[in-house]
């Protein structure tokens, strides 16, 4: 025992309760500002940054169970022993001729794990050579796997926190664009009839619209790659497309805050973009499968989402040009304003929502790259065979910054705006005191249709009977209010519940 170090049965109890009232402190008080975090959010009725952060909780409940299945089967996974032959394939390093120098040069560089693991290590390994075998995975491997799974999260939610802060910071310069619109004071169906709008001069067709041929839709997308990178969106985008989006969804609204929309929609998808979906885990699977020896996999991985945000980026700024030419080819001149007509078939495979699940993909997977390059930077050293040469170590780093910075400034905000141009809306066009009463009424409308079979089945059986089923029957109040609602349509009442005042929960 004097060699895997001092058992807890000679230990100082100061030191134990010391160690243990330091983690406790810590852990509690981080228990405590997420609390708080949470509470905070309530109050200022901001339900989808609530239901982030109980993502967020879900992340960090997942990380603690994945540590402690770490911990408790470090030692046993240790003493699965396998053939020495298999242990030697797929290394993602050209393992030495004379495993010493590893050994003596691993007890003079920093690392999160310490060198404490190393007498468990030759423990393990004792005991597998005894078998002529090697041990499956040593005991320092697995605690330093459970350190970078532990770094990954924590990058990914840092680096969608920070994504999302920014690109919010982004959209909010538009409010002064939608305080302008709301100023107004106007009737939509009076400026549709009293006007016409020459579509040439138009300030949004004359910044989208290219002209028509091949070479002019060439053109197009090359003018919408590079658009994504300086303004993205501009004044004449956003009213342009405002307008679309009131004149489909909520035409006797004129008023409609469209801005505050946007920023609840993006609110409640912030939440889906901050967690670790399971699809994401195969991928980093996958990625440790293929990190070999000289096939630099954690260089190309750099390239992915950089490819794919410049391919995100680019089909949302076409999918603006194609507004625009789809009101340029048809029209010389136009009664009232300037109108463009949102629509599915705009995106890919006709899907707003793909979108949202790229951007969720792009930003897991540069996560990935930047907790992977700082992980093996403090665990290894800048000499690591890992870490690979300097001219694949620096492009990897502008790479990683180019994606945050451009996904945040950019393409966020670009997504925010240009997927209401679907042909459908969000659920965040209600305050959430309207979507608890839709999802509720919509709970009850089950119920009742499963009643209402019960009920129709007793009724045809009392008409096999002889008895007449009773036609006068009267639906229920909660259906004809559902009814009511859809049918005056998303825009006049959402207008009355953006007056009313909304209810805050409390814990």
């Amino acid at each position: 025992m004097a060699g895997e170090g001092t058992s807890l049965e000679y230990t100082p109890t100061w030191v134990v309760a010391l160690v243990c009232s330091v983690i406790v402190s810590i852990s509690f008080a981080v228990e405590r500002l997420l609390h708080r975090a949470g509470k905070h959010f309530q109050k200022n009725d901001q339900k989808q940054l609530f239901g982030a952060l109980q993502k967020i909780k879900e992340e960090l409940m997942l990380l603690g169970f994945i540590s402690l299945l770490l911990s408790v089967s470090q030692s046993k996974i240790a003493k699965i022993c396998i053939s020495k032959a298999l242990s030697e394939k797929f290394l993602p390093c050209k393992k030495p001729k004379d495993d010493k120098l590893v050994k003596d040069s691993s007890h003079f560089q920093f690392s999160f794990t310490g060198r404490h693991l190393l007498a468990g290590d030759s423990a393990s390994g004792e005991y597998c050579s005894l078998k002529g075998k090697a041990p499956l995975m040593s005991v320092a491997a697995l605690h330093e796997l459970h350190i970078f799974i532990f770094v990954l999260a924590i990058a990914h939610i840092i680096f969608c926190l920070l994504t999302i802060l920014f690109g919010t910071m982004k959209i909010m310069q538009w409010k002064k664009w939608e305080d302008q619109v709301l100023e107004k004071d106007y009737d939509t169906d009076q400026v549709i009839q009293r006007k016409f709008t020459s579509v040439q001069e138009h300030d949004f067709i004359r910044g989208r619209f290219l002209g028509v041929g091949k070479a002019e839709n060439l053109y197009g997308w090359m003018h919408s790659f590079m658009k994504q990178f300086l303004a993205s969106v501009n004044q004449s985008d956003y009213i342009t497309m405002r307008l679309g989006f009131v004149t489909t969804h909520c035409k006797t609204n004129p008023k409609f805050n469209f801005h505050r929309y946007l920023m609840r929609a993006l609110n409640s998808d912030f939440k889906k973009v901050v967690g670790i979906s399971w699809y994401l885990w195969v991928f980093v699977v996958l990625f440790l499968l293929l990190n070999i020896a000289a096939w630099h996999v954690y260089f190309w991985l750099a390239f992915i989402p950089l490819i794919l945000l410049l391919a995100v980026g680019t089909k949302l700024e076409h999918i603006i040009t194609d507004l625009a030419h789809e009101v340029a080819e048809k029209h010389v001149a136009v009664e009232g304003d300037l109108v463009v007509r949102p629509s599915d078939d705009l995106f890919w495979f006709k899907s707003p929502r793909l979108v949202l699940f790229l951007i969720h993909f792009i930003l897991f997977q540069n996560s990935f790259e930047l907790a992977f390059l700082f992980f093996i930077f403090v665990e290894y050293g800048f000499d690591s065979c890992i870490m690979g040469q300097v001219k694949f170590i620096i492009p990897r780093l502008i790479i990683g910054v180019l994606v945050q910075l451009l996904c945040s400034y950019s393409t966020l905000p670009l997504y925010a705006l240009v997927t209401q141009m679907g042909s459908s809306f969000k659920g965040a066009i209600f305050n959430d005191q309207t979507q608890q009463q839709i999802a509720g009424w919509a709970k009850m409308a089950k119920k009742g249709v499963k009643k209402g079979t019960t009920h129709a089945g007793t009724a045809h059986a009392s008409t096999s009977h002889g008895e007449s089923p009773n036609p006068l029957a009267t639906p229920s109040p909660r259906s004809v209010q559902l009814q009511s609602l859809l049918g005056k349509g998303s825009s006049q009442h959402n207008h009355h519940l953006e007056k009313t005042p909304e209810i805050v929960q409390e814990d």
